[in-house]
């Protein structure tokens, strides 16, 4: 027998369609895919190194549930250089990957009933979290109109006095979109006045390109910072997402919460994991932007080619490593043309109807560029050949 709200959750789209790309791989098909939400390439080798340091010291043993005091003091001084954040180490709490950190923090944070604001389109996960912790999403929605960011307005016409959270994330999953200092000052007013907290996704960060600045709207002044919980980890920026480690910061009552919760589910964090976090942001950094100007320009060449492609549309992204397409001149849904395009053409793409949005579909360049030029020939012979409609430009 399970339980109700088990039964609410939806299995992961993104994870579906990569089992599928990867069942099509086994079985002799040369697939192109552009469904990953993870770096191809490998840890930097000092952080790799670092851990073999560890694990021959013996840091192998269980450790606090909050995570390794030093960590804790190195992502609070790392948040007050990068950020403009003053944490103390105490305001700070390790986790499995920045995902826990996410899911701790609304599962402490919000009662039965709760409404929680959610930009559309999301990460899949965030309104699977709210409903287990008893809490409503409420999807506020999103076009290319606005860049797929959400408005003051919007944001406002939205409120109720059951809403408890916003949760946002900048730079974006799927859109690829970084909020400006001023669309966060703006953002942050509403907030206060309706007297909100928000959740601030970051784990993309240190992937920005076009000379676009990451903001942390708990930077904005200290108020919002007192209404802001900072989520972030070492998955996307230091291609570490098997290493499972995450970290949130923000007022301490919130933090120790979160970390009493997580002393009754999972415990610490893979001891020595955390020694390669350390390592991570005490070592060189050259590595990390060696990645970042490999993904932009993947990301322009991906881009170029999109743009040529009737019937789709795109604003092009600044953060992340997504791009976020807009294929509803086509006439499909985006399961039929993704099922489609990686049925006759082998691309493996996710369709948007998982990240709330039917009518787009979410490419990621976290891939060489040669699979990157392969699969955008087939994406655009596969559009080519769709039966005349009466298609949009394919640029903005």
């Amino acid at each position: 027998m399970l339980s109700e709200r088990i039964l609410q959750i939806q299995p992961s789209a993104t994870l579906e369609i990569t089992a599928r790309a990867q069942a099509m791989r086994a079985a002799g098909l040369d697939v192109c895919s552009f469904a990953a939400g993870e770096p191809d390439f490998d840890t930097p080798a000092f952080i790799r190194e670092a851990v073999k340091t560890a694990l021959d010291q013996g840091k192998t043993r269980y450790g606090p549930a909050a995570g390794e005091p030093v960590l804790r003091k190195a992502i609070a001084q790392k948040l007050h250089q990068d950020n403009g954040l003053t944490y103390e180490p105490e305001q700070v709490f390790v986790t499995n990957g920045c995902k826990q950190a996410l899911y701790n923090l609304v599962q402490v944070m919000i009662q039965p009933g709760d409404e929680v604001l959610i930009p559309a389109p999301y990460w899949v996960s965030y309104p699977e979290m709210v409903r287990l912790a008893g809490g409503v999403p409420v999807l506020v929605t999103t076009s290319r109109e606005t860049d797929y960011k959400i408005t003051p307005t919007q944001l406002a016409q939205a409120v109720t006095p059951r809403t408890r959270l916003l949760m946002l994330n900048s730079p974006n999953n799927p859109t690829g979109v970084v909020y400006c200092r001023e669309e966060l000052l703006a953002l942050a007013q509403e907030i206060l006045r309706h007297d909100l907290w928000v959740i601030a996704d970051e784990i993309y960060e240190k992937l920005v390109y076009d000379g676009m600045e990451h903001i942390s709207i708990a930077a904005l002044g200290r108020e919002i910072y007192d209404r802001t919980l900072v989520c972030n980890g070492f998955a996307k920026a230091y291609a570490m997402t098997g290493w499972r480690v995450g970290y949130g910061a923000g007022p301490q009552a919130i933090i120790t919460a979160a970390a009493n919760l997580q002393g009754h589910s999972t415990s610490n964090v893979c001891t020595f994991a955390q020694h390669g976090a350390l390592a991570a942001l005490q070592g060189p950094q050259e590595e990390l932007h060696r990645m970042r100007q490999v993904f932009s320009e993947r990301r322009r060449v991906m881009v170029d080619w999109l743009q040529t492609m009737p019937g789709l549309g795109l604003v092009p992204p600044a953060g992340a490593f997504y791009i976020w397409v807009d294929m509803r001149a086509t006439g499909l849904t985006s399961t039929q043309f993704c099922q489609q395009v990686l049925e006759q053409y082998q691309v493996a793409l996710v369709p948007g109807r998982a990240f709330g949005d039917d009518q787009h579909v979410r490419l990621s360049y976290a891939t060489d560029l040669a699979t990157i030029e392969k699969g955008m020939a087939r994406l655009a012979a596969y559009v080519g050949n769709l039966a005349p409609l009466s298609v949009g430009e394919g640029k903005r």
